[in-house]
């Protein structure tokens, strides 16, 4: 699984990082969301995508990694 973000969209709500802080972070000076790991272990998986689910403003992306 990888996820991205997007920093433009973010509110600073700190949703994500309550839910998984392993993974994200918030910026000091405006509280925006900060990646802390592109790729995420197996054992944070759920945890990440319910942080997507929990954004307000919708700014995290999980990307499913498909295999060939």
């Amino acid at each position: 699984m990888r996820v991205t973000v997007d920093q433009q969209r973010c509110i600073g709500s700190g949703m994500c990082v309550l839910a998984v802080g392993e993974v994200f972070d918030q910026r000091e000076e405006d509280g925006a969301v900060q990646l802390r790991q592109e790729d995420v272990p197996s054992e944070l998986q759920d945890q990440v995508r319910h942080a997507a689910r929990v954004c307000p403003s919708r700014a995290i992306t999980v990307q499913q990694e498909t295999r060939a």
